[in-house]
């Protein structure tokens, strides 16, 4: 669960450092490498509740092994790449292959708290977080290790080996059926898929494959997506028409799910799951500030501050260990309000000093990026076991990979603002454009805090509460 769980974030990261010399390899300025973020946000918010679905209907095993085989296959044409279009290419590849691993993760403790009857997840959901985000936060001093020694496109051809690992444990390891689900009192407090189905007219979930995994729901959720972040890589007023696409796509896409007997998204759920659309709406805005200062910053500290890449990932080890210590000591609390509050206030605060740097700044200062290790280690936890508690146990997958792909929107708006701040140079006024943007959605995921009544304390045993 914890080694294809990191694909991900690790190929999310560790590009952070490889931008700038991939970008003078290939002779492409910031504003191209930029679609080396892009595209595997792209793939990757797309597949995360698709896979996600696929996992919930068949489990995790063969969709955890397919995925993740190409991923594989994906460093080994990053590493060959002739070009940029075929770096990029490679990048969506990854994006595609990295989906099913945190779905199958969240799919698997669900069910294992179904077969024992027990759901005190805490230790494994921090173990989940705290893998994440380590690896999240090391993942540009790996890449600049790894560009020390072997250039950027080593970067790539670690996925060949990581790839090998997680197919063999997943051979060895993972269940061959997806295993029945014991109802008890704890999973029954929700209204079901099936239970909403019946109770609107429609049918429970059978029938042929197509019709359990709503086939044009996935289609018209695919063209909503597709086009709204399309906009977003280069938001313009001459690309309105994919803002019109996206609302056309949604509004057919809401038609569809509100009558398929077995919708790909449970709308009907979803809509009255306000604690879980606010967890949502959250993810979104945090990640907005975490990728902006995890691509901005670093982009600075190599060409606005004068790092190499191996330095640039270094100045982020600080970060790294207070949000693994803050992970693990936090985890032990089922405190989420708390959690969100304090990460809040540390975003906030990360940005403001964000403004005092330049150029000519001493190095100490750098050490901004160790504040940034108090939200990295709290919002990540909480929002993953807000998650957890707050979805129908039905949808567990497709729930954790709509949580990625909300992540994701996000790091596309902030893949897009730095993009736009630093323009052909990643210079110390183009950073404190971006921290003005950081700093804006901080208040809001403040204000989204602050203001959500239904925040309070997960149930560790019993019966499901609101967070």
């Amino acid at each position: 669960m914890l080694l294809g769980s990191v694909l991900n974030p690790i190929n999310s990261t560790i590009i952070a450092v490889a931008l700038v010399p991939i970008g003078r390899a290939l002779g492409a300025p910031a504003s191209q490498t930029a679609w080396l973020v892009s595209a595997l946000y792209l793939a990757t918010s797309l597949g995360q509740p698709v896979v996600g679905r696929l996992i919930d209907v068949f489990g995790p095993r063969r969709l955890f092994l397919l995925s993740t085989g190409l991923v594989g296959v994906a460093g080994v044409v990053g590493a060959l790449a002739p070009g940029l279009g075929v770096l990029i290419g490679a990048r969506v590849l990854l994006g595609f292959g990295t989906c099913a691993g945190y779905p199958a993760a969240m799919a698997l403790v669900r069910s294992e708290a179904e077969r024992t009857g027990r759901d005190s997840p805490g230790g494994v959901l921090t173990a989940l977080a705290v893998a994440n985000q380590t690896v999240a936060v090391v993942g540009p001093l790996l890449g600049g290790l790894l560009i020390a020694v072997g250039g950027w496109r080593a970067t790539f051809a670690l996925n060949v080996p990581l790839a090998v690992a997680a197919v063999l444990l997943g051979l060895l390891r993972l269940p061959r059926a997806k295993p029945e689900a014991k109802p008890t009192a704890r999973f029954t407090a929700r209204p079901t898929a099936q239970s909403t189905a019946q109770s609107t007219g429609g049918s429970p979930p059978r029938g042929s494959l197509a019709a359990r995994l709503d086939l044009p729901g996935m289609g018209l959720f695919a063209a909503m997506l597709v086009s709204l972040l399309l906009f977003l890589m280069n938001p313009h007023l001459r690309d309105w028409y994919l803002l019109a696409l996206a609302a056309a796509a949604g509004a057919a896409f809401t038609a569809r799910e509100l009558r398929a007997a077995t919708p790909f998204i449970d709308l009907r759920v979803l809509g009255g799951n306000v604690p879980l659309l606010a967890t949502y709406g959250r993810t979104l805005v945090a990640y907005v500030v975490s990728y902006s200062f995890l691509y901005g910053f670093t982009q600075w500290t190599e060409e606005g501050f004068g790092l190499t890449p191996f330095h640039a990932g270094l100045a982020q080890i600080p970060m790294f260990l207070l949000a693994t210590g803050v992970s693990i000591v936090s985890g032990r609390s089922t405190s989420v309000r708390g959690k969100l509050l304090l990460g809040a206030v540390g975003q906030i605060t990360a940005c403001l000093v964000i403004l005092l740097l330049g150029g000519d700044s001493p190095l100490w200062m750098l050490l901004v990026a160790l504040i940034f290790g108090v939200p990295q280690g709290l919002n990540n936890l909480a929002l993953q076991n807000s998650v957890y508690f707050q979805a129908d146990p039905e949808r567990t997958a497709s729930s954790a990979g709509l949580l990625r792909t909300f992540a994701y929107i996000g790091s596309m708006v902030a893949s897009a603002a730095t993009a736009a701040s630093f323009g052909q140079h990643a210079d110390t006024g183009g950073l404190h454009r971006l921290a003005w943007v950081m700093l804006g959605a901080g208040l809001l995921y403040l204000l989204l805090t602050l203001f959500d009544r239904t925040l309070g304390r997960t149930a560790g045993t019993g019966t499901r509460a609101s967070l």
